[in-house]
C-alpha cells in the first residue's frame, strides 16, 4: 500500500505556513495579549480576530484505488494578524473577540462530522474539496452575520443571544472537538 499525503489550509493561512497559531481549546480562552498585530489605522473597529480552519488528509491507495482517508481540521486564531486598540479594548469586547474563534470551531466540527458522513471512493478528494470550500462559505457568512447583528458587540443583548447560540450548538457537535 503507498500513502499520499495532502494538506489544504482553510482561510487565512497559507500552504504549509508556519505563521504563530493558537489551536482552540474549551479550556483556554483568548487574551489581549494574543492579538500582536498593529492595529489598521483604516478600520473603524476596535478589534480583529483573524481565525481560520486548517484541513489535512492523507490518503491510502492498494493499486490505483483509493482504501482509506484520514482526515485532520483544526480551528486556529492567528496572533499575527489579529489586533486591538489597546485605549478601548475591554472584557466585553475580547468576548466578542472570542466568540468569532468560537464560530470558527463551530464550523470546523461542522466539517470534521460532513468527513465522517464521507464513504471512501475514488471521487472521494473532489468531495472532501467541496465540503472545504462550502465551510469557508458558511464560515464567512456567520462570521458577517454575527457582526451585523450584534452591531460588532454593540447591541448587548443580541451579543448574548449569539454566545448562548453558540454555546448550545458547540455543545451539540461535542462529538466532533
Amino acid at each position: 500500500m503507498k500513502s499520499l499525503l495532502i494538506f489544504f489550509t482553510l482561510l487565512c493561512v497559507g500552504i504549509f505556513s508556519n505563521e504563530e497559531t493558537v489551536t482552540w481549546d474549551e479550556t483556554s480562552k483568548l487574551t489581549w495579549a494574543d492579538f500582536k498585530a498593529e492595529p489598521d489605522a483604516e478600520s473603524d473597529a476596535v478589534a480583529l480576530t483573524a481565525s481560520g480552519i486548517t484541513f489535512g488528509y492523507s490518503l491510502k491507495t492498494a493499486g490505483k484505488r483509493i482504501a482509506a482517508v484520514s482526515t485532520t481540521v483544526e480551528a486556529h486564531f492567528y496572533p499575527n494578524k489579529s489586533w486591538y486598540l489597546k485605549d478601548k479594548g475591554n472584557a466585553h469586547i475580547l468576548a466578542h473577540e472570542q466568540l468569532h474563534f468560537d464560530i470558527t470551531e463551530l464550523y470546523a466540527r461542522k466539517f470534521r462530522q460532513q468527513l465522517a458522513e464521507l464513504e471512501v471512493n475514488q471521487n472521494i478528494k473532489a468531495q472532501m474539496n467541496a465540503l472545504h470550500n462550502a465551510i469557508n462559505e458558511a464560515v464567512s457568512k456567520t462570521q458577517k452575520r454575527y457582526d451585523q447583528e450584534t452591531m460588532h458587540s454593540m447591541n448587548i443583548e443580541k451579543q448574548k443571544e449569539w454566545e448562548v447560540f453558540i454555546g448550545k450548538e458547540l455543545k451539540a457537535l461535542d462529538q466532533f472537538k
